[in-house]
């Protein structure tokens, strides 16, 4: 078997480090990074399709796998400092899991390789496969969010901030703006690969990535008419993990008292754009529609019976619904442990009574439990409490004063077909908790919003994020937050929002478009045999 060039290994790596680049890595992406989505698969293409002829399979799949690897080493490093920081493992371990991640997950992109390598084989050749190309990385897309469970920043969500890109979003979903990116990165490979004298691919290449991204700068979605509406969002700042071990713990009577003092008295932003420190103590007339206490690692037990009496008490005294991140418990006496566990959100009427409870579906891996356990023995649980989690099964809508909202937990906000149903179901506004204090000062929160904030234009809805220490907001339909909090403070804060009762495509059918693409990628497979001469 020839040799792979050292230029394809170069072009390889050249692309693991742009895809990288075009993500939060510590903190919101400049907007010159986004730039080079429009080119960062380019190389990965070039590599697979342009080495003289067609590759061997077991090649094609080497380079892809070694470009998923780094660059899921590089845009999920944060595993490592979760693990060893906060989940008191130690540093080999926590490194070990880092790498056996990205070597898990890589095998995504030696699927893709070999697809194209495939296609390039057939009667189309080099320009079928790349014409193919964005199908099969959809198609690819919907496999991370389907069997892995784990479609952690797809290729779209580098164009979040995209206000041309984003229209398409409400037709079908993230999926289909990496569709887009996808199409615009093999017209720059198959310019790449043409001879000299039909370079005119580059010149079309960008000028598309050129309107793309000049769209961005100067379409901006008109803003909603002002809300009478708002809720009040507590941050409780509590550290996670091994972190936690070195401070002072709040007893939990000093965590009712200071939470709910804060939530009847939140913060408000003097004036949208001016800096952080201009958020000052105000008293608002009217009581808000929701006060929200975050996931968080506090020892709030649903079935506790102080919990439960806090809770009703701040309902009644600000006269709002309240929804607060607990610990759900059931008892069964047929369970392991005569019970099950859900991360939960419990949630309480304005009168103080209970309304229920939405248990979280989609855990979080080697978290809130420890997939094959047998093989992962050494992960273990990462904090107390927690790693024997139960699954939830209903996609809950609540019902007040006339107005209706569901609640979805952390891990959650990734998964869009998932979120989608509470809309379809009937929510008018949609809350987040999340306890981001397990990712530190990593990329990994800015990544998160950025995944949160396409839930909000998938469907058309106002998104309240309320997070243990933050990024803490409110996302408006077109995925812009209103303003942030500042990090790692304990407060409460106000913000303004709207209901909605539309319903997008992308709410009604899904992830319609990544099937399509699917049907596609194997109605090309299928007929990438070449004709009997």
């Amino acid at each position: 078997m020839p040799a792979i060039p050292a230029r394809v290994w170069a072009l390889i790596a050249l692309s693991g480090a742009l895809q990288i680049l075009i993500f939060p890595i510590a903190g919101p992406v400049p907007l010159w990074r986004t730039l080079l989505c429009w080119m960062a698969l380019a190389p990965l293409l070039i590599a697979i399709l342009g080495n003289g002829g067609p590759l061997r399979l077991r090649q094609a799949a080497l380079l892809g796998y070694l470009c998923g690897f780094l660059w899921y080493l590089g845009n999920c490093y944060w595993i490592y400092q979760t693990m060893y920081l906060y989940g008191d493992l130690p540093k080999l371990v926590s490194l070990g899991i880092l790498v056996l991640f990205a070597l898990y997950l890589g095998l995504y992109y030696a699927f893709f390789a070999v697809l194209l390598a495939l296609l390039r084989r057939g009667r189309w050749g080099v320009q079928g496969a790349l014409l193919a190309a964005p199908f099969a990385w959809v198609s690819l897309e919907l496999a991370r969010a389907r069997i892995t469970g784990f479609p952690w920043d797809l290729l779209g969500y580098s164009q979040v901030d995209n206000g041309l890109l984003t229209m398409l979003s409400p037709v079908g979903g993230v999926m289909l703006m990496s569709f887009v990116i996808v199409a615009v990165n093999s017209l720059f490979a198959a310019a790449a690969l043409a001879p000299q004298s039909k370079r005119t691919l580059l010149a079309g290449a960008l000028v598309l990535a050129a309107a793309a991204q000049l769209g961005a700068l100067y379409h901006s979605p008109a803003d909603d008419p002002d809300s009478q509406h708002y809720a009040t969002l507590l941050q409780e700042n509590l550290a996670v993990g091994a972190e936690g071990h070195a401070e002072e713990a709040l007893s939990a009577e000093q965590k009712y008292r200071q939470f709910i003092a804060w939530s009847k008295a939140p913060n408000f932003q003097m004036e949208q754009g001016t800096p952080e420190e201009h958020w000052m103590p105000m008293t608002q007339p009217n009581p808000p529609d929701l006060i929200v206490w975050p996931e968080a690692p506090a020892d709030f037990i649903s079935i506790d019976a102080a919990f439960r009496s806090q809770m009703s008490g701040l309902a009644r005294s600000a006269d709002s619904t309240v929804v607060a991140g607990d610990i759900g418990v059931e008892i069964d006496p047929h369970a392991e442990n005569g019970y099950h566990e859900y991360g939960s959100a419990s949630v309480f009427s304005r009168n103080g009574s209970p309304m229920g409870r939405y248990d979280k579906i989609h855990r979080v891996p080697w978290g809130e439990y420890v997939p094959f356990k047998q093989l992962f023995f050494f992960a273990g649980k990462l904090v107390s409490g927690v790693g024997n989690f139960s699954a939830g099964t209903q996609h809950s809508v609540f019902h007040a004063n006339g107005r209706s909202f569901s609640v979805f937990i952390c891990y959650e906000s990734i998964f869009g077909d998932e979120v989608r149903r509470f809309v379809q179901d009937g929510a008018e506004v949609l809350v987040n908790i999340s306890d981001d204090g397990w990712y530190g000062d990593t990329g990994a929160p800015w990544q998160h919003l950025n995944m949160a904030r396409m839930r909000a234009i998938e469907n058309r809805r106002w998104l309240l994020r309320d997070t243990n220490t933050g990024v803490t907001t409110a996302i408006d339909p077109h995925g812009r937050g209103v303003f942030t909090t500042p990090r790692h403070i304990r407060a409460a804060f106000a913000f303004p929002f709207d209901y909605r009762s539309d319903k997008t495509l992308y709410t009604r059918f899904g992830d319609w478009f990544a099937w399509l693409c699917t049907l596609a990628t194997i109605v090309a497979l299928l007929l990438t045999r070449k004709p009997v001469q």
